[in-house]
């Protein structure tokens, strides 16, 4: 059985990634088994590579009340989605908490499986982001993290100001408030602000004659 808090954290990302699945098939008018692909693998896809990589037995095989869930989620909206007036707004605010707990949570694991911080890091920003990546591509959508606006960043936030905390010797619970609180901050700037990292900008080449 996971820790608390890991189980925790794992459920609100499961729920929320699931919820946004369902958001986006919705929008495109899917049927009943597009909403449950969608909140499936949005909201499970994260977290099945983190444990593939880390070579922990995957969770939701472990633990069947993941799938539950996103097929609980998925048909919820399928019925009441139509109520959501502006549903991409919605979705984007979803994602962003799913991206912050699950950013969090990712490093959490890696962070108790004893590995180093850059590859804690990575973990976070994997199980953030990876979900978001497969429902957008599957269904159609450019992927928000190709948008130009602060998005795996956030995630990266997350789980750095989380490990930060841990290694300061606070306990699990308040650095993951704080990692949680970081990324969700960041990633709420850049939907309300527009707030993006400097972009490459091309430059003539040199003049070798």
């Amino acid at each position: 059985m996971l820790p608390t808090l890991a189980l925790l954290l794992d459920l609100v990302g499961v729920a929320v990634f699931a919820a946004s699945g369902a958001l986006v098939a919705s929008r495109k008018q899917m049927d009943i088994i597009g909403f449950g692909l969608l909140a499936t693998l949005t909201g499970i896809g994260g977290g099945t590579l983190r444990d593939l990589i880390l070579g922990r037995p995957v969770f939701w095989i472990v633990d069947q009340t993941y799938l539950v869930v996103c097929l609980v989620i998925a048909a919820l909206l399928y019925v009441t989605a139509h109520l959501v007036q502006r549903r991409y707004v919605v979705l984007l605010w979803m994602d962003a908490l799913g991206l912050a707990a699950y950013g969090v949570l990712g490093a959490h694991i890696a962070y108790k499986a004893g590995v180093g911080p850059f590859p804690a890091l990575a973990m976070g920003v994997m199980t953030a982001t990876f979900g978001g990546v497969i429902r957008d591509v599957v269904s159609q959508e450019a992927p928000l993290m190709l948008k130009p606006e602060i998005y795996a960043t956030a995630a990266l936030a997350a789980a750095a100001a989380y490990l930060a905390a841990r290694g300061l010797e606070l306990s699990a619970f308040p650095a993951a408030g704080i990692g949680i609180a970081t990324g969700f901050a960041l990633r709420a700037g850049a939907i309300a602000r527009g707030w993006t990292l400097p972009r490459y900008r091309p430059r003539a080449g040199r003049n070798y004659d």
